[in-house]
Formats: C-alpha cells, sequence, structure tokens
C-alpha cells in the first residue's frame, strides 16, 4: 500500500474516540494531566518547546535583535518578520494556562488589513487540533443511546469546587482550579432524572476539528438588522417543542459559538462590527466562567478561549464608545504590523508564488526584493536627518556605516518612529495583486521582471486616488531610489555574466588589498614582493584608495579594519589558509567596482547589434547563456 495511504489510516485510527467509565477517567487523571489540561495548555503542548537562537552569533541578527537571544517556534516558522508578535501569543498562552488575569481574556489581533491577523488566528485552530479534551456522555434509555453532551463540558464539572475540590486534589492529584466550573444544564437534567447516580455518565475523548465544529469554530458579524446573541449562545429549536417544554435543554438548538467552543476556539471575525448587545455574552463567559442562553434553564459554563482581530479604524471607533469600557478591560491586545524587513517581506512573497500556478514562472532577479522594498518604504515612519532607504537597509539587519554617515541605529529609528511604525502602508495584499499584474504584462511571457514591475507599480500608485503628496512620495521613491539602485544592480548582473577566467586576477586584487590595509593598520611600512618598492603609511594609503575610491567607501579606516580582522578570523578557521575573494560581501563588491570601472569595454559584447567579429559573436552568446542561467528569460 502507498506510504500516503497508510500515513493517512494511521492519522484517522490515531484520533478515534476513546471512551471511559468516571472511575477510570480520573484515575488516569492522577498520572497524565493531559486529561484535564485546559485549552491554552494543550496549544502550548501542540506548539512544543522553541528554538533558542543567540543573535550576538550572528552578523546580521546581532543588528536586527541587539544582540538579544530570540525564541523560535517551529509552527510559526513560515510568519515572516514578526517574531515579537508570535512571542507576544505564546506568553499569552503561558499566563492563561496558569489560571491568571489572561485566561479571562479575549486574546485580540489588532492590526493593517492583510497583516496576517486571520492567518495566526487559523493557525492556533490547527494546532488546537492536535491535542484531544475530554468530555462526558449519558445513556439516554429512551433511545437505547449514549449521548454526548452538545457544549462539550469538562468531566470535572461534574464535581462541586467547594464539596468535593479537596477531595479530588488529595485523591487524583488535579487542582481545585480545575473544577471552579459547573455542569451545564444538559448534564444536571441527566444527573436529576439518574438520582444523582454519577456512574450513569461517561467520559469521550474527542479531538477538536474546524471541519466538524467539535471544540472550535467561527462567529462573522451579521448585518445590522438581525444580529442577535444566538450566534453565540445558540437558541430553541422549534421542532423539538412538541416534544419538549421551551425552557428544557433538550428543546435547545446548541449550535451558538460559545456552545461549540466551551474547552475550545472560537474565532471572532471583525468582532467590532457586531453590537453591543450581541457581545454581551462574551463578557460573562470570559469573567465568570458561564453565560446564559436565550430560555429559562441554568447558566452554561465556559472555559475556552476566544480570538478577535479587526483593523484599526474599527478598534478606534469601538474605544472611543465610552458603552464599551467594560469590553476594554477583557481584552488583551496584540498588534500584528506589517513585516518592516526586506528580506521576510521576499519571503511571504515566495510563500506566496510557491503555493500558486506561477511556481513554475521565471521571476528574474531583483523583483521581489524590489516590490518589498516599496511595500516597506510605505510602512515605515520617514526618519529625522537620515533617509528613508537607509533605514529599511538598516532594520533589514544591513551595516550602512560606509555608506551613509547620517545613518542611525536600529534603536534610535525604532524609537524616533514611536509604536505604531508598521501599522499603515501598502499592504501584503496589494503587493500580491502588484505582482500578478506584472506576470501578466508582455502578452508573449509569463514572467515577472523589475522593469514591468516598476511601469505596473508606477500606473497603479496613480490610480489609487491617494492624497496627493502621499502619491508624489510613492513616486518619488521609485524614481529616486528604485531605479537607481536597479540600474547599479543591474550594471553588476552584467558585469558578473560577462566575468571569465578573471577568478584569480579578483584574488590577487583582495590579497594584496588585505596585506597592505594591515601594514596600514599596524602603521608599518611594507615592501612589494614582486617589484622591491618600498612604501611608507602615506603610499599606503593612496594604494587603498585605489581600490576604496571606485566603490564609494566613505570611512576607510573603520573598513579597513573591519575587512582585516574579517579575514584575520576566517583564516584562523581556515587552516591559515587565505579565504576566497568573495567570501565576504563588503569586500567582494570593493573589487568588483575597482575592476568594473566603466561598463564601455562591455558594450561590443552585451548589445544586441550584430557583431563585427566572430569572436565577439561567440562572446555574446556565452553573455545571454549566462543571464539565462542567472533566470532572466530570453526576451
Amino acid at each position: 500500500m502507498s506510504t500516503i495511504f497508510t500515513k493517512y489510516k494511521n492519522e484517522f485510527s490515531r484520533k478515534k474516540e476513546g471512551i471511559y467509565s468516571i472511575e477510570q477517567y480520573l484515575n488516569n487523571c492522577k498520572t497524565d494531566k493531559r486529561y484535564y489540561t485546559n485549552v491554552w495548555e494543550r496549544l502550548l503542548e501542540a506548539i512544543g518547546e522553541p528554538t533558542v537562537i543567540d543573535t550576538s552569533t550572528d552578523e546580521k541578527l546581532s543588528r536586527i535583535f541587539s544582540n538579544k537571544k530570540i525564541k523560535i517556534y517551529a509552527p510559526f516558522k513560515d510568519f515572516y518578520g514578526i517574531e515579537p508578535v508570535v512571542e507576544q501569543i505564546v506568553d499569552f498562552l503561558k499566563s492563561a494556562a496558569n489560571g491568571l488575569e489572561e485566561s479571562k481574556n479575549i486574546l485580540y489581533f489588532l492590526g493593517p488589513v492583510g497583516s496576517a491577523k486571520s492567518s495566526l488566528a487559523e493557525r492556533l485552530k490547527t494546532l488546537a487540533e492536535k491535542e484531544p479534551f475530554y468530555t462526558i456522555q449519558a445513556y439516554n434509555a429512551t433511545r437505547d443511546t449514549w449521548e454526548t453532551s452538545p457544549c462539550y463540558e469538562s468531566p470535572l464539572g461534574l464535581f462541586d469546587y467547594a464539596e468535593h475540590g479537596d477531595e479530588i486534589e488529595k485523591e487524583y492529584g488535579i487542582p481545585k482550579r480545575y473544577l471552579r466550573f459547573f455542569m451545564s444544564p444538559w448534564a444536571t437534567k441527566r444527573l436529576k432524572e439518574a438520582e444523582g447516580d454519577i456512574t450513569r455518565f461517561r467520559v469521550i475523548k474527542l479531538w477538536p476539528s474546524v471541519l466538524n465544529q467539535v471544540g472550535i469554530t467561527k462567529v462573522e458579524p451579521g448585518d445590522e438588522n438581525n444580529q442577535d446573541v444566538s450566534s453565540l449562545v445558540g437558541k430553541v429549536n422549534i421542532r423539538e417543542m412538541e416534544t419538549f417544554n421551551q425552557s428544557d435543554p433538550d428543546a435547545y438548538n446548541w449550535a451558538g459559538g460559545l456552545n461549540v467552543t466551551t474547552q475550545g476556539i472560537l474565532d471572532f471575525v471583525e468582532m467590532f462590527k457586531s453590537n453591543l448587545k450581541t457581545l454581551s455574552p462574551l463578557l460573562t463567559a470570559t469573567q465568570e466562567g458561564h453565560y446564559n442562553g436565550t430560555e429559562q434553564f441554568g447558566a452554561i459554563p465556559y472555559q475556552g478561549m476566544i480570538v478577535a482581530h479587526s483593523n484599526q479604524a474599527e478598534w478606534s471607533q469601538f474605544k472611543q464608545d465610552k458603552k464599551n469600557e467594560a469590553f476594554l478591560d477583557r481584552i488583551t491586545i496584540i498588534k500584528v504590523p506589517y513585516c518592516l524587513r526586506t528580506s521576510e517581506e521576499v519571503r511571504i512573497y515566495k510563500k506566496l508564488i510557491e503555493t500558486s500556478q506561477l511556481s513554475t514562472a521565471i521571476v528574474a532577479p531583483g523583483t521581489l526584493e524590489m516590490l518589498a522594498q516599496y511595500s516597506i518604504a510605505t510602512r515605515l515612519m520617514d526618519p529625522a536627518n537620515s533617509h528613508i532607504f537607509t533605514k529599511m537597509e538598516i532594520y533589514d539587519g544591513k551595516n550602512m556605516r560606509n555608506k551613509d554617515p547620517q545613518s542611525k541605529s536600529i534603536e534610535e529609528y525604532r524609537e524616533l518612529a514611536g509604536i505604531d511604525e508598521g501599522m499603515t502602508g501598502s499592504s501584503t495584499r496589494f503587493a500580491y495583486k502588484i505582482l500578478s499584474k506584472v506576470y501578466q504584462h508582455d502578452p508573449d511571457e509569463q514572467a515577472a521582471n523589475p522593469v514591468h514591475l516598476m511601469l505596473v507599480l508606477e500606473k497603479q500608485i496613480i490610480q489609487e486616488s491617494l492624497p496627493k503628496d502621499e502619491e508624489t512620495k510613492r513616486l518619488n521613491f521609485i524614481n529616486d531610489v528604485l531605479k537607481p539602485n536597479y540600474l547599479s544592480f543591474l550594471e553588476k548582473e552584467i558585469q558578473q555574466a560577462y566575468i571569465e577566467n578573471s577568478q584569480e586576477y579578483m584574488q590577487n586584487i583582495f590579497e594584496r588589498y588585505i596585506t597592505i590595509a594591515d601594514a596600514w593598520i599596524q602603521e608599518k611600512d611594507y615592501r612589494d614582493h614582486d617589484t622591491g618598492e618600498l612604501y611608507d603609511r602615506d603610499e599606503l594609503n593612496s594604494e587603498l584608495e585605489k581600490i576604496e575610491k571606485p566603490a564609494g567607501i566613505t570611512n576607510p579606516h573603520d573598513f579597513r579594519n573591519e575587512v582585516v580582522n574579517f579575514v584575520i578570523r576566517a583564516k584562523a578557521n581556515n587552516g591559515g589558509k587565505m579565504i576566497k575573494w568573495n567570501t565576504y560581501e563588503k569586500i567582494r563588491e570593493v573589487i568588483e567596482k575597482n575592476v568594473f570601472k566603466s561598463m564601455e569595454g562591455l558594450l561590443p559584447v552585451i548589445s544586441f547589434n550584430k557583431k563585427a567579429t566572430e569572436e565577439d559573436q561567440k562572446k555574446h552568446n556565452a553573455f545571454v547563456k549566462r543571464m539565462i542561467e542567472k533566470n532572466y528569460t530570453p526576451r
């Protein structure tokens, strides 16, 4: 049998329902706390232990995270650039699992459109499906069948906190706090019919399921004319009223969001679009652990988790209304801003492409990076006395000291920007739409490249009807930053494709630079082994500047120290052997710019005009071949 079929069958078998007597259940609780853990504990179990990364050992990460240790949780590894958000979610779950105030709060994701709020909620629901929970069944003699509690309550609700708590904790090791929830009206009726015989109940193991609406559900706001609390608390089932009284639990339709998620997760989409009356049951459910249905029977227990999300405008409107003050104190807000790191934004786009039919289409180098830079530029607060591109690069972990003397530290930029940076700007969904149009821009091929991207972006910006100053700002960023940067990048791409048998030449320049830079740092004279010529420190400086100036190095003192120190450490780790010239990005760029000071010599080879000689044609064909290998299309 195929592996996939075997795996599918095994997974289905693993999630079979388990049946236990009340006594068996309590005895199991003695040795395994998972029989009575709450939803927050089950989520933490599903998330697992994090991988701790010491960012001080990574040059890029150390700049982004200020040498702190960060935790990476495997289930959230495809949420790029929001490590602090994930950490806040886990902290909330830990506090709630311990019975602190968070267990009585609504977890609320606040952020701009398309910032992954819904995706985070969906991921939590997926994780909730990884761990089972336990509820009660009662025997129905009339129908000769066992019926599962319609609100999936905990078996521990059969025991009274005050009357049985100490005994349960002493005999079975279950902390009393797990007994603070009582039984439902449905269970109360069955216990009365059984004349208090608790053995007439049994326990069933269930697996939360989004598909089957077991322990997990989603509630969406209706329109203003038909919103009512029944979407949360259920309502009477008219078809059962021929058999049961209206206030009988068996005449009730237990299909409300709170009914289904007594021990699970309720996902309330765009919560603040609902009116206050509709939201009222959430207050008692979270704070008091129970809520009332629409009929006159006992309160219904609740020990689940409520996740909500909306955008900034809806939250601001809700917050300003004084009538909503009771709600504000019962919400734990986690801000979910847009990604502000270029490299992580690119990974988001790649994830989208990989899950679409465009996964095999060609994306020319620099396309996704350019789109990411545009998106992030719209999200960043304008830095004072600094360039926004510099800020963007520093947020992405780049060292800009040698390129922009006015650059600030990442901490300074963040402090000046304030807490709302990333809460506005161009959304990821907008980027997706732009990317789709770029792929379709040329009717003769399905591919994406930076040239078409800039054309599509400029056209879309004008069509967006943005405020005039914002439109001008975005267009200027394309013309003043993206275009020049791309021309520089493309020049380098062409140069790299043109390089042939020049590795040895590059290595010689590299080794000579390191040798004379080391002598300059140590303030020693240097004798050239080939010519025998002796250089003093000023002459060494002149030789170094010949290599550095084409690359625009503005702080040669720091640059030389940094590069030489890197090479010395790298040689030590390489058994004393000199490393390759392109190992370190900074010196690699300097050497390349020193070698390719002008494009004039390349034009006869790279142009598509008729070649003067057969040799030029061969070089041209080789150039085209190498460019295609870099992921450019022939067109």
